[in-house]
């Protein structure tokens, strides 16, 4: 991607959880063991869309998320490949048990697909705002975990799942955001997207932070500061092998996504680096607390998660490489 690009590009929005409607209608059709099912939440997840296409084929369970997981794990029992949805702030945050010990544990085909995730879901405040989901799913054997990081991500994303069979959540947002791919890119699962180069830095991002790292990207280079991009939108498993490489090639490394700096991306990739090759890191993201009912650009700001905190945080470790 040409970041002198960016301004006109990103005035194209869509939001992710749109994406995930339309995908579902699509694959929907070429796939009759596509069930869909949903915690009462179906016009905001938009699997209302697969609701009215294949009404046989879709199943409200109501506000009972425990049980939405677990006919999902009956249903992958019997061939079907279930697509269970809510948000992020209940599945997983209610049906931990279900998810663990019915799902991942058994190793069943079930897709788990969460929206509204993060400060990002904005003015729902604290009680909404999921932003530990990435740090259970991931803390969960056998479970993949998926950020996608603009609508034709998820679309293709969504598809990728489909072919893989096991155990998956997928976190997407409520509100709509800039398109970073063309509808041409290439996509794999557990391989991360370097999207800009440079060896003073790396920055490592997800979901809607994809987006906040290539404008610092473009700050910084106008500073003379260049910087690897890299959109990391399988968390797990996470691409080893291209998070040293950009470690060893920058010797610096700023993570950045919207989710606790505990137990999410920046977590997973300290946990890397420590391991195989220690370097100075930076993580941008929501610093262990709570949020609160707001605009989603203000909340961003609020709790520094914008370009700006990117490029701050890069400064700062480009002073202590010195």
């Amino acid at each position: 991607m040409l970041l002198n690009s960016l301004r006109s590009q990103f005035r194209q929005l869509k939001a992710t959880r749109d994406a995930y409607g339309e995908a579902l209608v699509e694959l929907g059709k070429e796939n009759k063991d596509i069930v869909v099912l949903d915690a009462d939440t179906s016009s905001s997840t938009r699997t209302k869309l697969f609701a009215k296409t294949f009404p046989e084929r879709f199943f409200n369970v109501g506000i009972a998320e425990q049980n939405l997981i677990g006919i999902s794990a009956g249903l992958a029992r019997c061939g079907k490949i279930p697509f269970a949805s809510s948000f992020s702030v209940f599945v997983p945050g209610k049906c931990v048990d279900q998810i663990r010990n019915a799902v991942a544990y058994p190793r069943l085909n079930v897709k788990i697909v969460a929206t509204h995730s993060g400060l990002a879901t904005g003015a729902d405040g604290a009680m909404h705002q999921a932003i530990e989901d990435i740090a259970i799913t991931r803390a969960i054997p056998n479970m993949m975990v998926v950020v996608p990081a603009d609508a034709v991500e998820t679309k293709k994303a969504i598809r990728a799942i489909v072919r893989y069979v096991g155990p998956v959540y997928v976190r997407l947002c409520r509100q709509s955001t800039p398109i970073v791919y063309g509808e041409d890119c290439s996509y794999a699962l557990g391989k991360g997207v370097t999207l800009t180069d440079g060896d003073d830095a790396g920055v490592i991002a997800c979901g809607v932070m994809v987006t906040e790292a290539l404008l610092a990207a473009e700050r910084l280079r106008d500073k003379g500061i260049f910087v690897k991009v890299i959109d990391m939108h399988t968390v797990k498993p996470i691409d080893e092998e291209l998070i040293v490489k950009t470690a060893k090639e920058t010797g610096a490394i700023v993570t950045a996504e919207d989710h606790n700096v505990i137990g999410g991306l920046g977590g997973a990739i300290s946990e890397i680096l420590t391991e195989k090759y220690p370097v100075l890191m930076g993580r941008v993201g929501v610093n262990d607390v709570f949020g609160e009912s707001g605009e989603t650009d203000e909340l961003m700001v609020r709790y520094g998660l914008t370009a700006d905190n990117i490029v701050q945080k890069v400064k700062d470790l480009m002073i202590r490489k010195r």
